[in-house]
């Protein structure tokens, strides 16, 4: 049963009541142009699903070993699915992006104070979903009084967010590969307050490269395959 449809991956129900998403071949982007960074289905690439699902159970089964909470239970490689534990999200959304190197928006931002490419020390950033107003940057205090996060957790998800990262990046980096930043989704598990990592963890979600050379998302995968 479909319970809700995005962008690149549906949200469905099977008939035990256990939730998965089912990947979708659909990409973020522009007049059917590629963009991870856009906010409206651009194009559909065959075989993208597939890349997303298989990466992102890479990197679950990773956290498994390593004890961090998430919503990931299993997936089926082969049908494009992931098994997923019921969580609610922060509000109408949060994403939390951990930069490893000056680019991209922070650039464009504080292009006055940094070089491009400078490394930064796993600085971390919260924005809200929100496709109509382009996703806006949010501090901790107004997180707090727009009853968003309750006290205490902006801090518990800047460490969950900041220790995560450093592991993607460490498997990265055993590839020969370099994380420059990486968005991230949090939720509370379904009847209590435990955050818990929710959503995927995909080549759209990261910006890589290989020494000077930008990893293209979809080819992310190859390197974990």
């Amino acid at each position: 049963m479909l319970i809700y449809t995005g962008k690149t991956k549906n949200l469905c129900q099977d008939d035990n009541g256990q939730y998965y998403f089912q990947f979708k071949d659909d990409v973020t982007g522009k007049d059917g142009v590629f963009d991870p960074g856009e906010n409206q289905v651009g194009a559909t690439i065959e075989g993208s699903g597939h890349s997303n699902v298989v990466l992102s159970t890479y990197f679950f089964e990773l956290f498994k070993e390593k004890q961090i909470p998430t919503h990931y239970i299993s997936s089926n490689t082969t049908e494009n699915t992931m098994q997923i534990k019921k969580a609610s999200v922060f509000g109408e959304g949060l994403e939390v992006i951990c930069r490893f190197k000056a680019v991209g928006s922070f650039i464009r931002r504080y292009g006055a104070y940094i070089e491009s490419g400078t490394p930064l020390d796993a600085y971390v950033e919260f924005t809200l979903k929100d496709d109509d107003r382009q996703d806006p940057l949010i501090t901790q205090d107004a997180l707090e009084q727009l009853n968003i996060l309750k006290a205490g957790e902006y801090e518990q998800l800047k460490k969950l967010t900041q220790d995560i990262s450093l592991v993607i990046k460490e498997a990265l980096a055993d590839k020969g590969l370099t994380l420059y930043d990486i968005k991230l989704e949090f939720g509370r598990l379904e009847g209590s307050d435990e955050i818990i990592l929710i959503d995927e963890i995909s080549g759209g979600n990261m910006r890589v490269y290989k020494g000077d050379e930008y990893i293209e998302p979809l080819a992310l995968v190859h390197y974990f395959e």
